[in-house]
């Protein structure tokens, strides 16, 4: 779905703590060293890196800094990848397995460090639980929680009873789930701000409302267009997430837009103490996710229901709410102030896309709603990559391995599959 800018409903647009000056878009011909197309966490991450290390780098915008996905996502910050790391051993192998969970790690680390460096702003909490929609599942959690506390050490996941976690979440229509201390929630457009902010800062530019319409070979350079001018480069990062275009070529046979909604409440007053008691974010185990937070000023965040195709439903809020008051009936007619959509990009198996398609172009995205944590330190990577760190390079690789093959069907054919495909699923929920 294109993207015009920051929705007209978003609470986080309306609540923004930074402003950034006018970023116009370039006219005629400009030089720089690494030109990155799309100013969401990757992009941004990229451009941080190489501003701080002194090297040229320009970001092209088609809208607004951090309106994709960046900046209209849950803000839940998951650990690890969205396929479990029981999954991942099972496609690449123990050893791949446990560098991959270093480098999630790692981006957990890189993010706290942006919330306290750049972005303080994003006012990120601790906590974020994982509840089962169903009866059962106890003892797979339970062994999942064994085997990521032995093999791969780690010690912020604990069991939720189903008394524990209805009187967490103030709802018992859920059956139990697991708590992870290192997950969290934020203020994501305040992030993809604050990272803007810090690139200006450091020499770094940044273009709004300035689509990168193809590239091409210009000797020993890259030429990249735009409605305005040229932009000549040595190196050229590709992102975009669900808003991938034409530029990303063959790339967008293995990222599938799709459509995810968000609504925040009028503040809860006294209903706050009994919803989310933790201060905790949660999401349940649908396919078709629900997940809410609190905000700092007592409104509930939700976000519930899929699209598929190109358009919204006409009543955004009305559309959310059904899934909202199957978990808080009593919430039926609370009053929704603010209301949104977005696309998300998402591959086959759910693991992200990296990949070099060409000499000297690097390419991130799918992060399939994971991108809160991995985003940005991929968007790190990238960028000390193109001033040939070895280390972020191989760290590249390694995501590159990950298996995200091309949706079936082909470019014409994609859509009409995966839409029945993934319709199939969101109906199995409802079982």
């Amino acid at each position: 779905m294109r993207n015009d800018g920051h929705p007209k409903g978003s609470w986080y647009a309306a609540t923004a703590a930074i402003r950034l000056p006018v970023l116009p878009a370039p006219e005629g011909e400009v030089r720089t060293g690494v030109c990155i197309v799309g100013a969401g966490f990757t992009g941004l991450g990229a451009a941080l890196a190489l501003a701080r290390a002194g090297v040229p780098c320009l970001v092209l915008e088609a809208a607004r800094v951090g309106s994709g996905a960046s900046g209209r996502n849950g803000g839940q910050a998951h650990p690890g990848h969205r396929q479990d790391q029981a999954w991942l051993e099972a496609r690449v192998g123990a050893a791949e397995a446990l560098r991959l969970w270093k480098l999630a790690e790692a981006a957990r680390a890189h993010l706290a460090d942006l919330l306290a460096d750049v972005a303080p702003e994003a006012d990120y909490r601790p906590g974020l639980i994982v509840a089962r929609h169903r009866p059962g599942g106890e003892g797979a959690d339970a062994a999942h929680i064994e085997h990521m506390t032995r093999v791969y050490g780690c010690e912020a996941l604990s069991l939720v009873s189903p008394q524990d976690l209805a009187a967490d979440l103030g709802t018992d229509v859920y059956h139990g789930g697991v708590l992870d201390r290192d997950g969290g929630h934020l203020h994501p457009l305040n992030l993809a701000l604050g990272m803007a902010r810090a690139v200006l800062a450091a020499g770094g530019g940044i273009c709004e409302q300035t689509p990168a319409l193809s590239w091409t070979r210009r000797g020993g350079a890259i030429e990249v267009t735009t409605p305005a001018g040229r932009i000549i480069c040595d190196r050229l990062i590709l992102t975009g997430d669900g808003y991938l275009t034409e530029i990303a070529g063959a790339a967008r046979d293995r990222v599938m837009p799709i459509n995810n909604f968000v609504l925040v409440t009028e503040p809860l007053g006294d209903r706050a103490d009994q919803i989310l008691r933790s201060g905790a974010a949660a999401a349940d185990t649908r396919f078709v996710v629900n997940y809410f937070r609190k905000t700092a000023d007592g409104r509930l965040l939700f976000g519930g229901g899929e699209t598929y195709r190109q358009t919204y439903p006409a009543d955004l809020a009305g559309y959310v709410r059904r899934s909202l008051v199957k978990i808080y009936p009593e919430l039926a007619s609370i009053r929704i102030t603010h209301a949104w959509g977005g696309s998300v990009g998402v591959t086959l198996h759910r693991t992200p896309l990296v990949s070099s398609p060409a000499p000297g172009v690097s390419l991130a995205a799918g992060y399939s709603g994971q991108g809160v944590l991995l985003a940005p330190y991929v968007g790190d990577l990238l960028g000390r990559a193109a001033m040939g760190d070895e280390a972020a390079s191989e760290a590249l690789e390694a995501l590159g391995r990950l298996p995200a093959p091309a949706f079936p069907g082909g470019r014409w054919l994609r859509r009409p599959l995966t839409i029945a495909g993934l319709t199939w699923y969101a109906l199995r929920d409802r079982l």
